[in-house]
């Protein structure tokens, strides 16, 4: 099973090889990588260019203007060749190097299922070995999208079918077009999904999702807009609700820090 795995990269040069040495490391090997760079000024093409023998011809990428991480991401999808398309932020890498022969074989199996997901471990930006929350998705049912919930993004793996039946991101939202893509996947579209029980990626923190509260005001209006435009019922004060259990998640990988010192 060919996996497609999309990086989208601007100014990255100082993350991207995170990323590549750990596709590299995967112990499936048909993997395709694409990375899609917005004309980035760093060196980070440099970079990647410089991993291309490794790769053998499973590394694509393309470096030209876009119009942001979304645009970056729907170009990556149109140029997938692999059954199945996952995306791998390029300053962000996976938590074990069996994360997509976990992949591939959960949806090798002849049972339906279109899309998996599992969790992600945020970590310090500066210290990686430093955990600062655990995304888990083993709550996530499709009905808890009305108040914001959805599978860990990151984590999100699915038949690139899927993405050509029902859709890529919509780049109208601004920072949270993965919430209404995943919304319209598996809640409008009823993808079958299964969940995998394990961390997928090691996710660094200062993200366009992840950088203060402007950001999470901006998250709360693309959410209900999102809502509203798939024709699903919610309003403000459920949205709210994701962040008490936001603060649990923290509260439970402080412990579990305290726990191992």
């Amino acid at each position: 099973m060919k996996i497609s795995v999309i990086t989208a990269t601007y100014n990255s040069a100082a993350t991207v090889a995170d990323t590549l040495e750990s596709v590299l490391r995967q112990t499936h090997r048909d993997v395709e990588l694409i990375v899609v760079d917005g004309a980035s000024q760093d060196g980070t093409m440099e970079v990647v260019r410089s991993y291309e023998p490794r790769f053998g011809g499973r590394l694509r990428y393309v470096s030209e203007p876009d119009h942001g991480l979304y645009d970056a991401m729907n170009k990556g999808i149109g140029m997938a060749t692999g059954e199945v398309v996952g995306l791998l932020n390029s300053d962000d890498y996976y938590a074990a190097d069996d994360v997509l022969e976990a992949v591939a074989q959960r949806l090798g199996r002849c049972d339906g299922v279109e899309a998996v997901y599992g969790d992600v471990m945020y970590v310090d930006a500066h210290d990686t070995a430093r955990d600062v929350r655990h995304y888990s998705s083993a709550i996530f049912r499709p009905w808890l999208m009305r108040l914001g919930f959805m599978p860990a993004h990151p984590s999100f793996y699915c038949r690139r079918e899927v993405y050509l039946r029902l859709g890529g991101f919509d780049t109208s939202f601004p920072v949270a077009a993965d919430f209404e893509n995943l919304l319209r996947l598996l809640y409008v579209g009823r993808t079958r999904t299964a969940y995998l029980g394990r961390d997928f990626v090691r996710m660094r923190t200062g993200g366009a999702s992840s950088s203060g509260m402007a950001s999470h005001r901006q998250i709360m209006r693309d959410h209900l807009r999102a809502l509203r435009k798939n024709h699903v019922r919610s309003c403000m004060a459920l949205l709210v609700l994701r962040y008490i259990y936001k603060v649990g998640e923290l509260l439970g990988t402080k412990v579990r820090r305290a726990c191992r010192k």
